[in-house]
């Protein structure tokens, strides 16, 4: 006799499949409910680790910038030195003048070197602004680091406690989800995790409930539901996509009993009294 995992899931009767997709799909809600309890930590942390890594590269680009600012305030610097020089050199010269033209010349080169002084020293200014600004970024950017790292290191503190107490379960409906999958036929199994990945709440499967589908509570034709108590064939809602599934096969009680309408009192209504028919005149 072959072991059922010898069995080719493509041979399972279709009653066989639905049970196991189902039993996978509770294995797979069990695990997103563990997700769930996270909640968003998984995501804060990778925002908060992202946010650190721009700070340190801001930082980093910014420093590099205010060496470059320096860099060029000393090189404006020298260039003031030299005009400087020059300056003092061709005043010295104005005393040995021997004609209008070399006094000229002199007094054109001195006007120019004395706006050479005056335009650097202005640069000067506008870089040590620039250098300032920079700088206080990079302190802000700093004291934005410390605190972005503090609650880094707080939610990871939480994270890793959650993760400590739900991993051995994890682990273990994981290790039993995926040794179901190998029991599922792979292109039924690749529809179904496709249905999951397109809903909000994970359900790939659902069973009947009411008459209506229970994944997006759509009315399910009579016929239809006839269909997927018949377990035939696989039947997936024609609204939503996700797979049907008999609530019984499903193991699933339904309660049956409806609750009656309250039954509306009928009003007696009181006939009229027949008026007195009009006595005949009496002959004279």
């Amino acid at each position: 006799m072959a072991k059922k995992k010898d069995i080719n899931p493509a041979e399972l009767p279709v009653e066989e499949k639905l049970k196991n997709l189902y039993q996978l799909q509770t294995m797979l809600s069990e695990i997103d409910k563990i997700r769930i309890l996270r909640g968003e930590l998984p995501l804060e942390v990778e925002d908060l680790e992202d946010e650190i890594e721009g700070l340190k590269t801001r930082i980093e680009n910014t420093s590099e910038e205010v060496s470059q600012i320096r860099g060029r305030i000393n090189e404006l610097k020298g260039r003031i030195e030299l005009c400087t020089n020059k300056l003092n050199e061709y005043k010295s010269q104005l005393d040995n003048v021997r004609n209008n033209r070399e006094y000229d010349s002199l007094n054109k080169e001195i006007e120019y070197q004395t706006l050479e002084v005056e335009l650097a020293q202005k640069r000067i200014k506008e870089a040590q602004v620039a250098e300032k600004s920079k700088e206080e970024l990079i302190e802000q950017s700093k004291q934005t680091l410390d605190e972005r790292t503090q609650d880094l290191e707080v939610k990871k503190n939480e994270l890793d406690e959650i993760v400590a107490e739900t991993k051995a379960e994890e682990e273990k409906l994981r290790e039993k989800a995926k040794n179901l999958e190998m029991q599922i036929e792979p292109r039924l199994l690749q529809s179904f995790k496709r249905i999951r990945k397109n809903t909000r709440n994970g359900l790939g499967i659902v069973y009947v409930q009411r008459d209506a589908c229970g994944g997006c509570f759509a009315k399910i034709p009579p016929q239809r539901q006839l269909d997927v108590r018949m377990r035939k064939k696989i039947i997936v809602c024609e609204y939503c996509g996700r797979i049907l599934i008999d609530p019984e096969l499903a193991g699933v009680k339904i309660d049956t009993h409806k609750e009656e309408k309250p039954k509306r009192k009928r009003t007696t209504r009181t006939k009229k009294a027949d008026a007195p028919a009009p006595e005949a005149n009496e002959e004279d």
